[in-house]
Protein backbone atom coordinates (compact mmCIF):
# COMPACT_ATOMS: atom_id res chain seq x y z
CA UNK A 1 0.00 0.00 0.00
CA UNK A 2 1.43 3.36 -0.97
CA UNK A 3 2.30 5.76 1.77
CA UNK A 4 1.31 9.38 1.85
CA UNK A 5 4.01 11.87 1.06
CA UNK A 6 6.01 13.04 4.04
CA UNK A 7 5.15 16.45 5.37
CA UNK A 8 8.17 18.67 5.78
CA UNK A 9 8.38 20.34 9.16
CA UNK A 10 7.58 24.04 9.11
CA UNK A 11 9.61 26.69 10.81
CA UNK A 12 8.74 27.28 14.45
CA UNK A 13 5.46 29.13 14.92
CA UNK A 14 3.77 30.54 18.00
CA UNK A 15 0.87 28.10 17.83
CA UNK A 16 -0.06 28.29 21.51
CA UNK A 17 -1.97 31.53 21.12
CA UNK A 18 -5.74 31.21 21.40
CA UNK A 19 -6.35 33.68 18.56
CA UNK A 20 -4.13 34.50 15.65
CA UNK A 21 -4.61 36.98 12.84
CA UNK A 22 -3.39 36.80 9.32
CA UNK A 23 -1.59 39.45 7.48
CA UNK A 24 -2.29 38.25 3.97
CA UNK A 25 -4.77 36.25 1.94
CA UNK A 26 -4.11 32.49 2.24
CA UNK A 27 -3.24 30.67 -0.96
CA UNK A 28 -5.49 28.06 -2.47
CA UNK A 29 -4.79 24.36 -2.03
CA UNK A 30 -3.79 24.15 -5.67
CA UNK A 31 -1.16 26.84 -5.18
CA UNK A 32 0.21 25.04 -2.16
CA UNK A 33 0.85 21.95 -4.25
CA UNK A 34 3.31 23.91 -6.35
CA UNK A 35 5.15 25.70 -3.58
CA UNK A 36 7.15 24.73 -0.55
CA UNK A 37 5.18 24.75 2.67
CA UNK A 38 5.66 27.53 5.19
CA UNK A 39 3.45 28.37 8.16
CA UNK A 40 0.83 30.97 7.43
CA UNK A 41 -1.33 33.29 9.42
CA UNK A 42 -5.06 33.62 8.95
CA UNK A 43 -6.91 36.45 7.28
CA UNK A 44 -10.05 37.72 8.97
CA UNK A 45 -13.01 38.50 6.77
CA UNK A 46 -16.20 40.28 7.84
CA UNK A 47 -19.29 38.23 8.51
CA UNK A 48 -21.75 37.81 5.72
CA UNK A 49 -24.95 39.72 6.27
CA UNK A 50 -27.73 38.05 8.21
CA UNK A 51 -30.83 36.97 6.37
CA UNK A 52 -34.46 36.25 6.99
CA UNK A 53 -35.61 35.05 10.40
CA UNK A 54 -36.41 31.36 10.74
CA UNK A 55 -35.73 30.24 7.14
CA UNK A 56 -35.85 26.59 8.15
CA UNK A 57 -39.21 25.82 6.67
CA UNK A 58 -41.80 27.35 4.34
CA UNK A 59 -44.22 26.83 7.24
CA UNK A 60 -43.19 29.35 9.92
CA UNK A 61 -45.07 31.27 12.56
CA UNK A 62 -44.72 34.88 13.66
CA UNK A 63 -42.73 35.59 16.80
CA UNK A 64 -45.13 38.26 17.97
CA UNK A 65 -48.43 37.31 19.66
CA UNK A 66 -51.17 36.49 17.22
CA UNK A 67 -54.69 35.20 17.92
CA UNK A 68 -54.59 33.29 14.64
CA UNK A 69 -51.46 31.35 15.62
CA UNK A 70 -52.25 27.62 15.97
CA UNK A 71 -51.87 26.13 19.43
CA UNK A 72 -49.34 23.43 20.15
CA UNK A 73 -51.94 20.74 20.98
CA UNK A 74 -53.01 20.95 17.34
CA UNK A 75 -49.50 19.97 16.27
CA UNK A 76 -49.31 17.11 18.75
CA UNK A 77 -52.59 15.69 17.58
CA UNK A 78 -51.52 15.66 13.95
CA UNK A 79 -47.97 14.50 14.45
CA UNK A 80 -49.10 10.89 14.52
CA UNK A 81 -46.37 9.93 16.96
CA UNK A 82 -47.15 8.85 20.53
CA UNK A 83 -45.53 11.27 22.93
CA UNK A 84 -43.71 9.76 25.87
CA UNK A 85 -42.20 12.96 27.16
CA UNK A 86 -39.01 11.02 27.74
CA UNK A 87 -36.43 13.42 26.39
CA UNK A 88 -37.65 16.66 24.88
CA UNK A 89 -34.21 18.18 24.32
CA UNK A 90 -31.98 19.19 21.44
CA UNK A 91 -29.34 16.55 20.81
CA UNK A 92 -25.69 17.05 20.08
CA UNK A 93 -25.04 14.64 17.24
CA UNK A 94 -21.57 13.36 18.06
CA UNK A 95 -18.19 13.61 19.74
CA UNK A 96 -14.72 12.90 18.36
CA UNK A 97 -11.35 11.80 19.73
CA UNK A 98 -7.90 11.51 18.13
CA UNK A 99 -4.73 10.12 19.74
CA UNK A 100 -1.23 9.95 18.25
CA UNK A 101 1.98 8.59 19.73
CA UNK A 102 0.77 6.28 22.50
CA UNK A 103 1.11 2.46 22.37
CA UNK A 104 -2.27 2.20 24.15
CA UNK A 105 -3.99 4.54 21.66
CA UNK A 106 -7.14 2.48 21.10
CA UNK A 107 -7.71 1.86 24.81
CA UNK A 108 -7.18 5.53 25.61
CA UNK A 109 -9.57 6.35 22.79
CA UNK A 110 -12.11 3.98 24.34
CA UNK A 111 -11.84 5.74 27.70
CA UNK A 112 -12.07 9.19 26.11
CA UNK A 113 -15.22 8.14 24.26
CA UNK A 114 -16.70 7.13 27.62
CA UNK A 115 -16.18 10.71 28.78
CA UNK A 116 -17.95 11.95 25.63
CA UNK A 117 -20.82 9.45 25.85
CA UNK A 118 -23.27 12.28 26.60
CA UNK A 119 -22.68 13.63 23.09
CA UNK A 120 -24.00 10.46 21.43
CA UNK A 121 -25.46 7.24 22.79
CA UNK A 122 -26.48 5.21 19.78
CA UNK A 123 -23.28 4.35 17.99
CA UNK A 124 -19.53 4.26 18.59
CA UNK A 125 -16.41 3.40 16.63
CA UNK A 126 -12.63 3.40 16.75
CA UNK A 127 -10.04 3.22 13.96
CA UNK A 128 -6.43 2.46 14.88
CA UNK A 129 -3.26 2.49 12.78
CA UNK A 130 -0.44 -0.04 12.95
CA UNK A 131 2.24 -0.77 10.34
CA UNK A 132 0.45 1.45 7.81
CA UNK A 133 -2.77 -0.58 8.16
CA UNK A 134 -6.04 0.95 9.39
CA UNK A 135 -8.10 -1.28 11.69
CA UNK A 136 -11.75 -0.40 12.27
CA UNK A 137 -14.49 -1.49 14.69
CA UNK A 138 -17.88 0.24 14.83
CA UNK A 139 -21.19 -0.72 16.34
CA UNK A 140 -24.62 0.36 17.51
CA UNK A 141 -25.02 1.11 21.20
CA UNK A 142 -23.08 2.63 24.06
CA UNK A 143 -19.28 2.62 24.09
CA UNK A 144 -19.28 -0.12 26.73
CA UNK A 145 -21.63 -2.23 24.59
CA UNK A 146 -19.67 -1.86 21.35
CA UNK A 147 -16.19 -2.55 22.74
CA UNK A 148 -14.89 -5.46 24.77
CA UNK A 149 -11.27 -6.28 25.73
CA UNK A 150 -11.08 -8.76 22.85
CA UNK A 151 -12.29 -6.15 20.36
CA UNK A 152 -9.81 -3.59 21.63
CA UNK A 153 -7.08 -6.19 21.10
CA UNK A 154 -8.02 -6.03 17.42
CA UNK A 155 -7.14 -2.32 17.36
CA UNK A 156 -3.34 -2.20 17.76
CA UNK A 157 -1.10 0.74 17.04
CA UNK A 158 0.03 4.04 18.49
CA UNK A 159 -2.58 6.19 16.68
CA UNK A 160 -6.36 6.04 16.80
CA UNK A 161 -9.46 8.11 16.20
CA UNK A 162 -12.89 7.55 17.76
CA UNK A 163 -16.46 8.70 17.48
CA UNK A 164 -19.73 8.57 19.43
CA UNK A 165 -22.90 9.23 17.49
CA UNK A 166 -26.46 10.23 18.12
CA UNK A 167 -29.00 9.26 15.49
CA UNK A 168 -32.72 8.56 15.46
CA UNK A 169 -33.16 4.80 15.77
CA UNK A 170 -33.09 1.53 13.86
CA UNK A 171 -30.72 -0.97 12.34
CA UNK A 172 -30.19 1.20 9.25
CA UNK A 173 -27.97 3.53 11.27
CA UNK A 174 -25.13 0.98 11.54
CA UNK A 175 -23.75 1.94 8.15
CA UNK A 176 -23.63 5.57 9.32
CA UNK A 177 -21.59 4.89 12.45
CA UNK A 178 -18.19 6.56 12.27
CA UNK A 179 -15.24 6.71 11.92
CA UNK A 180 -15.43 6.01 8.20
CA UNK A 181 -12.46 4.38 6.44
CA UNK A 182 -11.74 4.53 2.74
CA UNK A 183 -8.93 3.66 0.38
CA UNK A 184 -7.73 6.05 -2.29
CA UNK A 185 -4.89 6.26 -4.78
CA UNK A 186 -2.14 6.91 -2.25
CA UNK A 187 -3.32 4.86 0.72
CA UNK A 188 -6.13 4.79 3.28
CA UNK A 189 -7.79 7.41 5.44
CA UNK A 190 -10.20 7.37 8.37
CA UNK A 191 -12.36 10.29 9.49
CA UNK A 192 -14.58 11.18 12.44
CA UNK A 193 -16.75 14.28 12.14
CA UNK A 194 -18.73 16.42 14.58
CA UNK A 195 -21.02 18.91 12.91
CA UNK A 196 -23.24 19.24 9.86
CA UNK A 197 -22.59 20.43 6.31
CA UNK A 198 -25.25 22.77 4.97
CA UNK A 199 -24.18 22.21 1.33
CA UNK A 200 -24.10 18.41 1.61
CA UNK A 201 -26.77 17.77 -1.01
CA UNK A 202 -25.09 19.94 -3.65
CA UNK A 203 -21.68 18.37 -3.07
CA UNK A 204 -23.07 14.85 -3.13
CA UNK A 205 -25.01 15.52 -6.33
CA UNK A 206 -21.89 16.89 -8.05
CA UNK A 207 -19.83 13.90 -6.96
CA UNK A 208 -22.50 11.44 -8.12
CA UNK A 209 -22.59 13.19 -11.48
CA UNK A 210 -18.90 12.29 -11.83
CA UNK A 211 -19.40 8.67 -10.85
CA UNK A 212 -19.03 8.62 -7.06
CA UNK A 213 -21.02 5.92 -5.30
CA UNK A 214 -22.17 6.54 -1.72
CA UNK A 215 -22.61 3.83 0.85
CA UNK A 216 -24.15 5.93 3.64
CA UNK A 217 -26.53 8.84 4.11
CA UNK A 218 -23.99 10.74 6.21
CA UNK A 219 -22.61 14.07 5.04
CA UNK A 220 -19.19 12.95 6.34
CA UNK A 221 -18.82 10.55 3.43
CA UNK A 222 -18.75 13.55 1.10
CA UNK A 223 -15.49 14.63 2.73
CA UNK A 224 -13.86 11.29 1.92
CA UNK A 225 -14.97 11.51 -1.70
CA UNK A 226 -13.61 15.05 -2.02
CA UNK A 227 -10.27 13.85 -0.66
CA UNK A 228 -10.24 10.88 -3.04
CA UNK A 229 -10.90 12.96 -6.16
CA UNK A 230 -8.36 15.63 -5.20
CA UNK A 231 -5.12 15.57 -7.18
CA UNK A 232 -3.19 17.50 -4.54
CA UNK A 233 -0.09 16.16 -2.79
CA UNK A 234 0.74 15.72 0.07
CA UNK A 235 -2.26 14.38 1.94
CA UNK A 236 -2.88 17.36 4.19
CA UNK A 237 -3.34 19.53 1.10
CA UNK A 238 -6.11 17.18 -0.03
CA UNK A 239 -7.86 17.91 3.24
CA UNK A 240 -7.40 21.64 2.72
CA UNK A 241 -8.77 21.38 -0.81
CA UNK A 242 -11.78 19.37 0.42
CA UNK A 243 -12.50 21.79 3.26
CA UNK A 244 -12.46 24.74 0.88
CA UNK A 245 -15.65 23.29 -0.64
CA UNK A 246 -17.45 22.62 2.64
CA UNK A 247 -19.99 24.98 4.19
CA UNK A 248 -21.31 24.57 7.70
CA UNK A 249 -19.95 23.05 10.88
CA UNK A 250 -17.16 20.52 11.09
CA UNK A 251 -14.66 19.55 13.74
CA UNK A 252 -12.90 16.52 12.26
CA UNK A 253 -10.03 14.17 13.02
CA UNK A 254 -8.37 12.14 10.27
CA UNK A 255 -5.90 9.28 10.50
CA UNK A 256 -3.71 8.06 7.68
CA UNK A 257 -0.94 5.47 7.58
CA UNK A 258 1.49 7.86 9.30
CA UNK A 259 -0.37 11.02 10.37
CA UNK A 260 -3.17 12.36 12.51
CA UNK A 261 -4.92 15.49 11.25
CA UNK A 262 -7.37 17.70 13.15
CA UNK A 263 -9.37 20.43 11.45
CA UNK A 264 -12.02 22.91 12.56
CA UNK A 265 -14.34 24.88 10.30
CA UNK A 266 -13.67 28.59 9.72
CA UNK A 267 -16.48 29.66 12.08
CA UNK A 268 -15.53 27.21 14.83
CA UNK A 269 -19.13 26.17 15.46
CA UNK A 270 -18.30 22.91 17.23
CA UNK A 271 -15.56 22.58 19.85
CA UNK A 272 -12.25 20.77 19.40
CA UNK A 273 -9.39 20.87 21.91
CA UNK A 274 -5.81 19.61 21.94
CA UNK A 275 -3.91 18.07 24.84
CA UNK A 276 -0.66 16.24 25.58
CA UNK A 277 0.01 13.18 27.74
CA UNK A 278 3.11 12.90 29.90
CA UNK A 279 4.71 10.54 27.34
CA UNK A 280 4.35 13.20 24.64
CA UNK A 281 1.28 11.69 22.94
CA UNK A 282 -1.10 14.13 21.28
CA UNK A 283 -4.81 14.03 22.09
CA UNK A 284 -7.67 15.80 20.31
CA UNK A 285 -11.22 15.71 21.66
CA UNK A 286 -14.56 17.48 21.54
CA UNK A 287 -14.35 18.40 25.24
CA UNK A 288 -11.70 18.74 27.92
CA UNK A 289 -13.48 16.16 30.10
CA UNK A 290 -12.06 13.52 27.73
CA UNK A 291 -8.55 14.87 28.31
CA UNK A 292 -9.04 14.73 32.06
CA UNK A 293 -10.08 11.09 32.06
CA UNK A 294 -6.99 9.89 30.21
CA UNK A 295 -4.65 12.24 32.10
CA UNK A 296 -3.82 14.51 29.19
CA UNK A 297 -2.96 18.12 29.89
CA UNK A 298 -5.06 20.71 28.09
CA UNK A 299 -2.93 22.73 25.68
CA UNK A 300 -5.35 24.86 23.67
CA UNK A 301 -8.27 24.85 21.30
CA UNK A 302 -7.86 24.02 17.66
CA UNK A 303 -8.52 27.45 16.19
CA UNK A 304 -11.32 28.12 13.70
CA UNK A 305 -10.01 27.51 10.21
CA UNK A 306 -6.93 25.70 11.51
CA UNK A 307 -5.45 22.38 10.41
CA UNK A 308 -3.15 20.59 12.85
CA UNK A 309 -1.02 17.77 11.41
CA UNK A 310 0.77 15.40 13.80
CA UNK A 311 3.32 12.83 12.63
CA UNK A 312 6.62 11.30 13.77
CA UNK A 313 8.29 14.69 13.38
CA UNK A 314 5.87 16.40 15.75
CA UNK A 315 3.14 18.99 15.37
CA UNK A 316 2.59 21.20 12.32
CA UNK A 317 0.11 24.05 12.65
CA UNK A 318 -1.48 25.39 9.49
CA UNK A 319 -4.08 28.05 9.00
CA UNK A 320 -4.84 27.85 5.34
CA UNK A 321 -8.54 28.69 5.28
CA UNK A 322 -9.71 32.29 5.47
CA UNK A 323 -12.23 32.68 8.24
CA UNK A 324 -14.61 35.33 9.53
CA UNK A 325 -15.31 36.07 13.15
CA UNK A 326 -15.78 32.87 15.19
CA UNK A 327 -19.37 31.73 15.75
CA UNK A 328 -19.12 29.14 18.51
CA UNK A 329 -22.26 27.28 19.57
CA UNK A 330 -23.65 28.91 22.71
CA UNK A 331 -25.67 25.77 23.48
CA UNK A 332 -22.46 23.97 24.38
CA UNK A 333 -22.41 26.08 27.53
CA UNK A 334 -26.16 25.87 28.11
CA UNK A 335 -26.74 22.14 27.66
CA UNK A 336 -24.44 19.94 25.58
CA UNK A 337 -21.07 19.94 27.32
CA UNK A 338 -20.42 18.38 30.72
CA UNK A 339 -20.16 20.90 33.59
CA UNK A 340 -16.55 19.82 34.27
CA UNK A 341 -15.45 20.75 30.73
CA UNK A 342 -13.80 23.92 29.53
CA UNK A 343 -15.37 24.82 26.19
CA UNK A 344 -14.30 27.77 24.02
CA UNK A 345 -11.92 28.79 26.79
CA UNK A 346 -14.65 29.10 29.46
CA UNK A 347 -15.74 26.83 32.33
CA UNK A 348 -19.12 25.29 31.53
CA UNK A 349 -19.91 25.01 35.25
CA UNK A 350 -19.25 28.70 35.84
CA UNK A 351 -21.36 29.66 32.82
CA UNK A 352 -24.39 27.67 33.96
CA UNK A 353 -24.12 28.85 37.54
CA UNK A 354 -24.01 32.45 36.32
CA UNK A 355 -27.06 31.92 34.08
CA UNK A 356 -28.96 30.72 37.16
CA UNK A 357 -27.87 33.78 39.13
CA UNK A 358 -28.95 36.13 36.34
CA UNK A 359 -32.28 34.33 36.07
CA UNK A 360 -32.83 34.77 39.83
CA UNK A 361 -32.06 38.49 39.55
CA UNK A 362 -34.31 39.02 36.52
CA UNK A 363 -37.19 36.73 37.52
CA UNK A 364 -37.38 36.28 41.30
CA UNK A 365 -40.42 34.71 42.95
CA UNK A 366 -41.47 33.94 46.52
CA UNK A 367 -40.65 30.27 47.07
CA UNK A 368 -39.69 27.69 49.68
CA UNK A 369 -37.36 25.46 47.68
CA UNK A 370 -35.42 25.45 44.39
CA UNK A 371 -35.11 22.15 42.51
CA UNK A 372 -33.46 21.27 39.18
CA UNK A 373 -34.63 19.11 36.32
CA UNK A 374 -31.75 16.63 36.47
CA UNK A 375 -29.14 16.46 35.26
CA UNK A 376 -28.79 19.42 32.91
CA UNK A 377 -30.56 21.92 35.18
CA UNK A 378 -28.54 21.19 38.34
CA UNK A 379 -25.81 23.83 38.08
CA UNK A 380 -28.16 26.63 37.01
CA UNK A 381 -30.50 25.71 39.89
CA UNK A 382 -27.59 25.91 42.32
CA UNK A 383 -26.81 29.41 41.06
CA UNK A 384 -30.47 30.44 41.29
CA UNK A 385 -30.89 29.11 44.85
CA UNK A 386 -27.68 30.71 46.09
CA UNK A 387 -28.63 34.09 44.64
CA UNK A 388 -32.05 34.25 46.32
CA UNK A 389 -30.97 32.49 49.52
CA UNK A 390 -33.47 29.64 49.30
CA UNK A 391 -32.58 25.97 49.92
CA UNK A 392 -31.54 23.88 46.94
CA UNK A 393 -33.07 20.40 47.05
CA UNK A 394 -33.30 17.38 44.77
CA UNK A 395 -37.05 17.26 44.31
CA UNK A 396 -36.76 15.03 41.25
CA UNK A 397 -34.61 11.89 41.25
CA UNK A 398 -33.41 10.71 37.86
CA UNK A 399 -33.12 7.04 36.96
CA UNK A 400 -29.91 6.30 35.04
CA UNK A 401 -31.08 2.86 33.97
CA UNK A 402 -33.89 3.65 31.55
CA UNK A 403 -33.04 2.47 28.05
CA UNK A 404 -34.34 3.84 24.81
CA UNK A 405 -37.03 1.15 24.57
CA UNK A 406 -39.10 -0.69 27.13
CA UNK A 407 -42.33 -2.69 27.38
CA UNK A 408 -45.31 -0.42 27.72
CA UNK A 409 -47.98 -1.45 30.23
CA UNK A 410 -51.25 -2.78 28.87
CA UNK A 411 -53.10 -0.50 31.25
CA UNK A 412 -52.79 3.17 30.38
CA UNK A 413 -50.56 4.97 32.89
CA UNK A 414 -50.44 8.69 32.46
CA UNK A 415 -46.95 10.10 31.89
CA UNK A 416 -45.31 6.71 32.44
CA UNK A 417 -42.36 7.72 30.23
CA UNK A 418 -41.46 10.65 32.47
CA UNK A 419 -42.16 8.66 35.63
CA UNK A 420 -39.66 6.02 34.55
CA UNK A 421 -37.00 8.68 34.21
CA UNK A 422 -37.91 11.17 36.95
CA UNK A 423 -39.35 10.35 40.37
CA UNK A 424 -40.68 13.20 42.55
CA UNK A 425 -39.64 13.38 46.21
CA UNK A 426 -42.83 14.08 48.17
CA UNK A 427 -40.92 15.06 51.33
CA UNK A 428 -39.23 17.90 49.42
CA UNK A 429 -42.25 19.07 47.43
CA UNK A 430 -45.36 18.60 49.55
CA UNK A 431 -46.92 21.86 50.67
CA UNK A 432 -44.06 23.91 49.18
CA UNK A 433 -43.81 26.76 46.73
CA UNK A 434 -41.36 25.25 44.27
CA UNK A 435 -39.07 26.83 41.68
CA UNK A 436 -38.07 24.31 39.00
CA UNK A 437 -34.95 25.21 36.97
CA UNK A 438 -34.29 23.64 33.58
CA UNK A 439 -31.87 24.48 30.79
CA UNK A 440 -34.36 24.83 27.93
CA UNK A 441 -37.84 24.15 26.61
CA UNK A 442 -38.11 22.69 23.12
CA UNK A 443 -41.60 21.32 22.44
CA UNK A 444 -42.93 21.81 25.96
CA UNK A 445 -44.38 18.32 26.27
CA UNK A 446 -41.88 17.12 28.89
CA UNK A 447 -42.12 20.36 30.87
CA UNK A 448 -45.90 19.98 31.16
CA UNK A 449 -45.51 16.43 32.47
CA UNK A 450 -42.86 17.49 34.99
CA UNK A 451 -45.09 20.26 36.32
CA UNK A 452 -47.93 17.78 36.69
CA UNK A 453 -45.69 15.29 38.54
CA UNK A 454 -44.62 17.97 41.00
CA UNK A 455 -48.19 19.06 41.64
CA UNK A 456 -49.28 15.46 42.18
CA UNK A 457 -46.50 15.17 44.78
CA UNK A 458 -48.26 17.90 46.79
CA UNK A 459 -46.52 21.13 45.71
CA UNK A 460 -48.54 24.24 46.54
CA UNK A 461 -47.08 26.29 43.66
CA UNK A 462 -44.83 25.41 40.72
CA UNK A 463 -42.74 28.15 39.11
CA UNK A 464 -40.68 27.20 36.03
CA UNK A 465 -37.39 29.01 35.31
CA UNK A 466 -35.42 28.35 32.11
CA UNK A 467 -31.69 29.16 32.08
CA UNK A 468 -31.62 30.05 28.37
CA UNK A 469 -33.58 32.30 26.03
CA UNK A 470 -36.56 30.82 24.11
CA UNK A 471 -35.54 28.53 21.24
CA UNK A 472 -37.31 29.86 18.16
CA UNK A 473 -35.28 28.45 15.26
CA UNK A 474 -33.71 25.18 14.14
CA UNK A 475 -29.99 24.48 14.19
CA UNK A 476 -28.12 23.38 11.05
CA UNK A 477 -24.66 23.06 12.52
CA UNK A 478 -24.57 19.62 14.10
CA UNK A 479 -27.48 19.73 16.56
CA UNK A 480 -30.60 17.67 16.05
CA UNK A 481 -33.45 20.10 16.70
CA UNK A 482 -37.00 19.95 15.40
CA UNK A 483 -38.22 22.14 12.57
CA UNK A 484 -39.26 25.64 13.62
CA UNK A 485 -42.95 24.82 13.45
CA UNK A 486 -42.46 22.28 16.25
CA UNK A 487 -40.63 24.67 18.60
CA UNK A 488 -43.12 25.88 21.18
CA UNK A 489 -41.41 29.28 21.60
CA UNK A 490 -41.80 29.91 17.87
CA UNK A 491 -45.55 29.29 18.17
CA UNK A 492 -46.50 30.77 21.52
CA UNK A 493 -45.83 33.71 23.77
CA UNK A 494 -44.29 33.09 27.18
CA UNK A 495 -47.71 33.40 28.79
CA UNK A 496 -49.19 30.90 26.33
CA UNK A 497 -46.36 28.47 27.08
CA UNK A 498 -46.94 28.92 30.82
CA UNK A 499 -50.59 28.07 30.33
CA UNK A 500 -49.71 25.03 28.21
CA UNK A 501 -47.23 23.52 30.68
CA UNK A 502 -49.48 24.38 33.65
CA UNK A 503 -47.02 26.26 35.86
CA UNK A 504 -47.92 29.19 38.11
CA UNK A 505 -45.23 31.30 36.45
CA UNK A 506 -42.63 30.93 33.72
CA UNK A 507 -39.54 32.95 32.88
CA UNK A 508 -36.64 32.54 30.46
CA UNK A 509 -33.14 33.98 30.66
CA UNK A 510 -33.22 37.12 28.55
CA UNK A 511 -31.27 37.11 25.31
CA UNK A 512 -29.64 40.46 26.11
CA UNK A 513 -28.47 39.25 29.52
CA UNK A 514 -26.98 36.12 27.98
CA UNK A 515 -24.89 38.20 25.58
CA UNK A 516 -24.02 40.77 28.22
CA UNK A 517 -22.64 38.04 30.46
CA UNK A 518 -20.26 36.96 27.69
CA UNK A 519 -18.83 40.47 27.52
CA UNK A 520 -16.42 41.17 24.70
CA UNK A 521 -16.57 37.50 23.64
CA UNK A 522 -20.27 37.85 22.81
CA UNK A 523 -19.75 38.41 19.04
CA UNK A 524 -17.82 35.12 18.87
CA UNK A 525 -20.90 32.97 19.57
CA UNK A 526 -23.69 31.65 17.39
CA UNK A 527 -27.20 32.45 18.65
CA UNK A 528 -29.14 31.23 15.63
CA UNK A 529 -31.47 29.02 17.70
CA UNK A 530 -32.49 32.10 19.73
CA UNK A 531 -32.55 34.72 16.97
CA UNK A 532 -33.00 32.97 13.61
CA UNK A 533 -29.95 34.84 12.28
CA UNK A 534 -27.60 32.26 10.74
CA UNK A 535 -23.86 32.87 10.25
CA UNK A 536 -23.87 30.39 7.35
CA UNK A 537 -26.95 30.36 5.17
CA UNK A 538 -28.81 27.02 5.51
CA UNK A 539 -29.82 26.62 1.87
CA UNK A 540 -30.03 22.87 2.46
CA UNK A 541 -31.26 21.47 5.74
CA UNK A 542 -31.63 18.23 7.63
CA UNK A 543 -34.49 19.02 9.97
CA UNK A 544 -37.43 16.68 10.35
CA UNK A 545 -40.88 17.97 9.50
CA UNK A 546 -44.06 17.47 11.50
CA UNK A 547 -45.22 13.87 11.32
CA UNK A 548 -41.77 12.34 11.06
CA UNK A 549 -39.94 10.59 13.84
CA UNK A 550 -39.69 12.69 16.99
CA UNK A 551 -36.51 12.23 18.98
CA UNK A 552 -38.31 11.57 22.26
CA UNK A 553 -36.08 8.59 22.91
CA UNK A 554 -38.82 6.00 22.81
CA UNK A 555 -40.93 6.00 19.69
CA UNK A 556 -40.56 6.05 15.94
CA UNK A 557 -40.51 3.46 13.22
CA UNK A 558 -37.63 2.52 10.96
CA UNK A 559 -39.59 3.87 8.00
CA UNK A 560 -39.73 7.32 9.58
CA UNK A 561 -35.94 7.74 9.56
CA UNK A 562 -35.29 8.18 5.84
CA UNK A 563 -36.76 10.96 3.79
CA UNK A 564 -39.26 13.49 5.03
CA UNK A 565 -36.96 16.46 5.27
CA UNK A 566 -38.35 19.99 5.20
CA UNK A 567 -37.77 22.35 2.31
CA UNK A 568 -35.35 25.23 2.81
CA UNK A 569 -35.81 28.70 1.34
CA UNK A 570 -33.19 31.24 0.44
CA UNK A 571 -33.38 34.95 1.06
CA UNK A 572 -35.39 35.45 -2.13
CA UNK A 573 -37.86 32.79 -0.91
CA UNK A 574 -36.99 30.49 -3.78
CA UNK A 575 -37.40 26.79 -3.16
CA UNK A 576 -34.12 24.91 -3.24
CA UNK A 577 -35.31 21.36 -2.72
CA UNK A 578 -35.47 18.60 -0.15
CA UNK A 579 -32.83 16.46 1.47
CA UNK A 580 -33.29 12.77 0.78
Amino acid sequence: MATAANLSSPAPTSHHHQHFLLTHQPPTAAALCKTSFKPLKCHLKPLSSAFSRNPSSPVTFPLSPSPERPKLPTFIARSGVPDSGFDDKPREECGVVGIFGDPEASRLCYLALHALQHRGQEGAGIVSVESKVLHSITGVGLVSEVFTPSKLDQLPGSAAIGHVRYSTAGASMLKNVQPFVAGYKFGSVGVAHNGNLVNYKTLRSELEEHGSIFNTSSDTEVVLHLIAVSKARPFFVRIIEACEKLKGAYSMVFCTEDKLVAVRDPHGFRPLVMGRRSNGAYVFASETCALDLIEATYVREVNPGEVVVVDKDGEHNLCLMPHPQPKQCIFEHIYFALPNSVVFGKSVYESRSKYGEILATESPVECDVVIPVPDSGVVAALGYAEKIGVPFQLGLIRSHYVGRTFIEPNQTIRDFGVKLKLAPVRGVLEGKRVVVVDDSIVRGTTSSKIVRLIREAGAKEVHMRIASPPIIASCYYGVDTPSSEELISNRMTVEEIRDFIGSDSLAFLSFDSLKKNLGRDSPNYCYACFSGDYPVKPSEVKVKRVGDFLDDGLNGSIESIDGGWVTAWNTQKEEVGNII
